[in-house]
Order: C-alpha cells, then sequence, then structure tokens
C-alpha cells in the first residue's frame, strides 16, 4: 500500500540538541496524517519562549508562550485529494516543562503535540465536549501504535 506524501520542513530556531531529531518528527507528523490525504505540506518550528509568546499574542491574543500552535493554509474544509497545508510551532521550553512537570518523557511529549497539531490541521478540534473526545481518543490511539504511552491517561500514584 502507498503512503500519502509528507513534505515536512522543520526549522530549528532554538539548539537542534534541545528537540528531537527531524526524522523522529518526520514520523509523528505522518501518522498522525489521515489515508484519504494524498499529499501535504507542512512547516514544523521549534522556538525559544520569546517568539512562542510573539506568535501567541500576534495570532490568538495570548501574551505568553504555549506549547504548540497550529496555523492552517486556508480555513477551507479539506478536499479529499487535495493537498494539506500548513505550519505548527512548538516552544521547546514550554514542551521541556509540561514533561518534567507531567512526569512524561520528553520525545512522548513532542510526539504528543506533533500528533495534536497534524490533527489540527485536518480540521479537527476540541473546543466542544464531544469533538474533544473525538480528538483525544485519535491522539491516544495513533501515540499507541507509535508506542507511547495514552498522552490523557492520568497518573494513579
Amino acid at each position: 500500500m502507498a503512503r500519502n506524501k509528507l513534505v515536512l520542513s522543520v526549522q530549528y530556531a532554538v539548539d537542534s540538541n534541545l528537540a528531537p531529531s527531524r526524522k523522529q518528527f518526520r514520523e509523528w507528523a505522518h501518522s498522525a496524517l489521515d489515508k484519504s490525504i494524498n499529499a501535504a505540506e507542512v512547516t514544523l518550528r521549534i522556538v525559544d519562549v520569546d517568539e512562542g509568546r510573539e506568535l501567541n499574542a500576534q495570532y490568538r491574543g495570548k501574551d505568553y508562550a504555549t506549547n504548540v500552535l497550529t496555523f492552517t493554509f486556508d480555513d477551507s474544509p479539506l478536499v479529499e485529494g487535495m493537498p494539506l497545508y500548513g505550519d505548527l510551532v512548538l516552544c521547546a521550553p514550554v514542551v521541556a516543562k509540561e514533561a518534567q512537570e507531567q512526569g512524561k518523557a520528553l520525545d512522548a511529549h513532542y510526539a504528543h503535540l506533533v500528533v495534536h497539531g497534524m490533527l489540527h490541521l485536518q480540521g479537527y478540534d476540541h473546543i466542544e465536549d464531544d469533538e474533544a473526545e473525538e480528538m483525544e481518543s485519535l491522539e491516544t490511539q495513533i501515540m499507541q501504535q507509535l508506542g507511547f504511552p495514552d498522552p490523557y491517561a492520568k497518573d494513579e500514584a
């Protein structure tokens, strides 16, 4: 079976040793790409707190750096057979801090945020409870297929 084509450009605006490799990012992004999408072109940028805060303020009106921002090429619904275009921005210090606070492996948290962002690019959202449930279920399934634990599992300890 032919895999859908993903062109992923990874930009490190921070020390690349602080983040996963391009190969890892590509695997995680591809795993979240719906099979009905023939092709996708995505830029993934890893940023510091200053750039993360600036982008979040400019595009969401929030004066803080967040873990992941997703930018779609346009707001049109996806059409089967048409390419998917978009950008993901991950703030390395925020991702690292969250992973530590949540007791998660750093690569697992990065993988989850890439999967999460890729699903947003494809039109998934978590504003309404039913949408959140669907998106979280899909994220969990993809993460487990990648060999990571359920990102939403509550620590029973």
